[in-house]
């Protein structure tokens, strides 16, 4: 199982002077590197606002392995930002344990020619079996066939949250 601490670990081991993580009291996170010539550094990989905020020195920049690796981070409210023309919705549905359930469920974004930029599973923790999708898709909530798509939804679903829709940054 890939936990933070080794995904830290994997991404400090592919840059220029791999150093060695110490794991260091009860904590799994690695707190200390030591440098090719065994001193004692500490550092943190975070963001560059972070990093300003804690006025802290940035030593690298664009550490990634992979140029294509993502994070989305959230902001939360109580309503969604409006349309803009270019947004993206998510959702969070669940169905019911039968065949060709989420199949039916998603049929209206096909119908409507909605493209689906993610569909993510995730268990219910309620009961066996039972599972929570999360779905990202093109189009604003209050765009008429994507309003429709959700609805559509609703008659195929046991659960359906909008989650937000927020102007698409890809």
């Amino acid at each position: 199982m890939e936990t933070s601490s080794n995904a830290v670990s994997a991404e400090c081991a592919a840059g220029p002077e791999s150093p060695t993580i110490v794991r260091t009291g009860k904590y799994k996170t690695p707190l200390i590197a030591l440098d090719s010539k065994g001193r004692n550094t500490t550092g943190a990989i975070t963001s560059e606002l972070a990093a300003k905020k804690y006025n802290l020195p940035i030593l690298e920049h664009d550490i990634q392995d992979n140029a294509a690796n993502a994070t989305r981070f959230l902001v939360l409210g109580r309503q969604c930002s409006p349309p803009t023309g270019d947004d993206r919705t998510s959702l969070m549905v669940s169905v019911s344990d039968k065949v060709g359930a989420l199949h039916e469920a998603i049929a209206a974004f096909r119908k409507f020619k909605i493209n689906l930029t993610k569909i993510e599973s995730r268990p219910s923790k309620r009961k066996a079996w039972e599972y929570f999708f999360f779905i990202d898709c093109d189009g604003h909530a209050q765009d008429n066939k994507v309003a429709k798509a959700i609805e559509h939804l609703g008659k195929h679903c046991n659960f359906v949250k909008i989650l937000g829709s927020y102007p698409n940054t890809d």
